[in-house]
């Protein structure tokens, strides 16, 4: 079978690297790809990704037997809908079905509908009704851009000032069109999960919890990020929780939305928040997490391509995931001047083999002198171990060798 691979990140690299595993692949093909993907497969970088008639073009002139999107762009832009108009194999849903991910109000709508407990919430337009909304809320205060924003689209804060300056940058142009409306949240307060599933034909088949860090800082100070680590198992939860998720939030999501004629095909994330009343849904994405992934697929034992092709045929009701008990940690390495202004061009020094240890690629690129830094978060240093600690500390040993300029890490992904 060969396989296209949409994306470029982390969490791109990660799912090539276990598509790889497969006795299913014949030939992956990575677009954009990165160096890392460049090592297990072949990498056509420059296709648009988000250009469905390009992509179709190109599944054409390789013969391309099943599309595996992995970041979301694509799938807002359409991608999956021109491949499946094409009947070409695609797992990830149609343009409508992504709407879960960019539109934020879309998403509490579903919620709503489908009697998914989340935060109250509120959508604006207007500038002064959101200040209004916010004058009248006690804090802490949660104000998000509506649209993609690439995970920087999110303020959290105690302070009235602060929020109504977010909502200026959202509706003043800071994110684009995501900010030209804005939803404005309850705060709520708990620890936070993250879990995933593929889903198609109705059916949501879960993979295994981890917890990732968004904030910049450790102790979780600093601005909002796509996430600077993550780890999974996760000790404080069980498959009461799994279970509990899939009942009363996956399954109700999908029927929701097949009633608005959108069957939707692809991974579903779910972001929960285990508050005192209950586990509540944050936010819905329409792909897998990054960093969770970098941490989930060293530990699934299953063959993740049969699953895909199955799933992009519509029957995986006969499929269950299998897990290897090993915990992953995943330290994120990141460019100075992130999530605002990266800087890119930074030679990387000593990234080799590491002992139990998995370097996955995100924003790096290949130059005359060698790999060097393309973006914010650049590399995703994978620890394995049979312990949680001893996972992390592989991680952080590796992550400690690797180098360069400006080099900025969480010092507190996993700690216990």
């Amino acid at each position: 079978m060969k396989v296209l691979l949409l994306g470029g990140g982390g969490r791109e690299h990660a799912l090539g690297w276990k598509l790889i595993q497969s006795p299913l692949l014949d030939r992956l093909i990575s677009c954009p790809g990165n160096p890392g993907l460049a090592t297990i497969g072949d990498v056509v970088d420059d296709v648009d990704p988000t250009d469905p008639e390009a992509i179709v073009h190109l599944c054409g002139a390789h013969g391309i037997d099943l599309v595996v999107v992995g970041p979301e762009a694509p799938l807002a832009a359409g991608v999956a809908d021109a491949l499946e108009a094409s009947r070409i194999p695609v797992f990830g849903p149609t343009r409508a079905g992504a709407r879960l991910e960019s539109s934020k109000s879309f998403a509490k709508e579903i919620m709503a509908s489908a009697g998914i407990p989340t935060a109250g919430s509120a959508t604006f337009a207007d500038r002064d009704a959101a200040v209004i909304h916010l004058e009248r809320s006690s804090g802490p205060y949660v104000v998000k851009a509506d649209g993609l924003a690439a995970g920087k689209g999110v303020l959290v804060t105690e302070s009235l000032e602060s929020a109504i300056d977010w909502v200026d940058d959202c509706l003043g142009g800071k994110f684009g069109d995501a900010g030209s409306s804005i939803v404005l949240e309850d705060y709520l307060s708990g620890p936070e999960v993250s879990l995933f599933y593929v889903c198609a034909d109705g059916d949501a088949i879960p993979l295994q919890p981890a917890r990732d860090y968004k904030r910049l800082l450790d102790g979780d100070e600093g601005p909002n990020t796509g996430g600077m680590g993550s780890f999974s198992p996760l000790e404080d939860i069980d498959d009461t929780l799994v279970d509990w998720t899939t009942t009363h939030v996956a399954l109700p999501t999908l029927r929701e939305l097949a009633a608005r004629g959108i069957d939707y095909t692809g991974f579903l994330y779910i972001g929960l928040i285990l508050t005192s009343d209950g586990p509540k849904v944050l936010e819905f994405n329409c792909r897998l997490g990054d960093p969770e992934t970098e941490v989930l697929m060293p530990r699934m034992t299953s063959d993740l391509l049969a699953v895909l092709e199955a799933g992009a045929s519509g029957g995986i009701a006969d499929f269950d995931f299998s897990w290897s008990d090993r915990f992953a940690v995943n330290v994120v390495l990141a460019a100075p001047g992130y999530p605002d202004s990266p800087q890119a061009g930074l030679a990387i020094t000593g990234i080799e083999s590491f002992s139990d240890v998995h370097i996955f690629h995100a924003a790096t690129r290949e130059s005359d002198t060698g790999v060097e830094t393309s973006g914010g978060r650049v590399l995703n240093i994978v620890g394995l171990g049979d312990t949680l600690s001893q996972a992390r500390e592989r991680a952080y040993g590796a992550a400690h060798q690797i180098d360069f300029e400006g080099k900025h890490f969480r010092t507190d992904i996993a700690e216990e």
